[in-house]
């Protein structure tokens, strides 16, 4: 079969100068075969042209936007042809949705929502793992979040999230997520109950990890409502679990481990203060005032203050200083001989604190300072290694 004589008399045919590049005068004769075999009505074709468009879309921008054309047809492969068909097409659609908003949209606009969410109950492991993968993509665009909401996803997404592999419980959670920032969607997301399951998950996976930051970002969106934090707090461990990532994980996950932490506090502190005093928060706490994001910073500053034994108003106690807080809170829990260990960490707190204040002050020393002049020891990183 002449793939390009046939290809060029089918309907909406290819003409050379299809799908151009703003960059480049013609579309390179890679992307040009990729479209004319997809195209064509031979099944193998058709699979080719799939695989090769996954191959090209893999890491170039340019030839995603090339590309992008492409979505239709394989939609309809998703949607019509034969179960061989479904993964190669399924992963050429995903990498080309990668940081491509026009393609992500243009995806969910030929309706592939509605094989890729069939995928999702399918015995086919990498079909299952490709589809969820897949929502994660495209659950990225503010566009498509209501509507895949919509779609009836977010159970089938809970379920993955309970009994899918490994890989496809992380981008699980990444797509609940990612979709949970659109406020419609966080009640359909809490009416199916998924805090035991993203629990599991944040008990296991790493606490510095991605996965474990998508954990912490939903909690703290679900525990915004009263269901959310009954959930969180029956869970063996979930709060422990919570707290390791507030000492372990990345910069972004600790803040919303305390920004969790917070809003349960804030929402009923007579509630929620023991259950959260009782899993040792406060060393993390404090280390987050000192280091962690300016958001993370006050958040931590504000959960000390609710943490501490007394509701009273400021004026009616000692100033409200972090050693008067955390005296406060460790001599509640551990006996009026503990102030001290307040003290102790405080003194360590601030020691870091010194060390960063230097190199501050050495980096802006150098950037004021003659290239002629001998840059000033690290006087800092002398002091941290002892």
């Amino acid at each position: 079969m002449d793939i390009s004589s046939s290809s060029s008399s089918s309907s909406g045919a290819l003409s050379p100068d299809a799908s151009l590049d703003a960059d480049t005068p013609r579309t390179p004769l890679a992307v040009r075969r990729a479209l004319q075999l997809l195209q064509s009505d031979d099944q193998d074709f058709k699979l080719q042209a799939a695989r090769d468009i996954r191959r090209l879309t893999k890491t170039s921008q340019r030839c995603r936007r090339q590309l992008s054309q492409a979505v239709g047809p394989l939609v309809s492969m998703l949607r019509f042809d034969s179960s061989e068909s479904h993964e190669p097409a399924l992963l050429a659609l995903l990498n080309l949705a990668v940081k491509d908003e026009k393609n992500k949209i243009s995806i969910v606009e030929a309706g592939a929502l509605e094989p890729i969410i069939s995928f999702l109950k399918s015995q086919n492991i990498n079909l299952q793992e490709c589809a969820t993968a897949s929502l994660l993509t495209l659950s990225a665009s503010a566009t498509n979040k209501p509507i895949i909401c919509a779609s009836g996803a977010i159970p089938l997404l809970v379920e993955i999230l309970r009994d899918g592999s490994p890989q496809a419980k992380a981008d699980a959670v990444m797509a609940l997520s990612n979709l949970s920032t659109h406020p419609d969607n966080l009640s359909a997301i809490l009416k199916t109950n998924p805090i035991p399951f993203i629990v599991d998950l944040l008990k296991t996976c790493k606490k510095s990890s991605k996965t474990a930051e998508k954990c912490c970002a939903l909690i703290e969106s679900l525990v915004g409502f009263d269901e959310g934090r009954t959930a969180l707090t029956s869970e063996e461990g979930a709060v422990l679990a919570v707290v390791e990532v507030l000492e372990n994980g990345n910069l972004q996950s600790r803040e919303h481990a305390v920004g969790a932490l917070l809003t349960m506090c804030e929402s009923d502190r007579c509630k929620y203060r023991e259950p959260i005093l009782r899993e040792g928060v406060i060393p993390g706490l404090l280390e987050l005032t000192v280091q962690g994001t300016p958001k993370s910073q006050l958040k931590a500053r504000n959960l000390l203050q609710l943490l501490r034994e007394t509701p009273y108003p400021r004026s009616e106690i000692q100033p409200d200083t972090l050693e008067n807080i955390v005296c406060n809170i460790i001599s509640q829990i551990d006996g009026d001989e503990q102030p001290g260990k307040a003290k102790k960490m405080l003194a360590e707190m601030v020691q870091v604190s010194m060390e960063q204040s230097l190199r501050h002050l050495q980096q802006r020393a150098l950037v004021f300072t003659p290239s002629s002049d001998r840059p000033i020891p690290n006087c800092a990183s002398e002091v941290s290694s002892k």
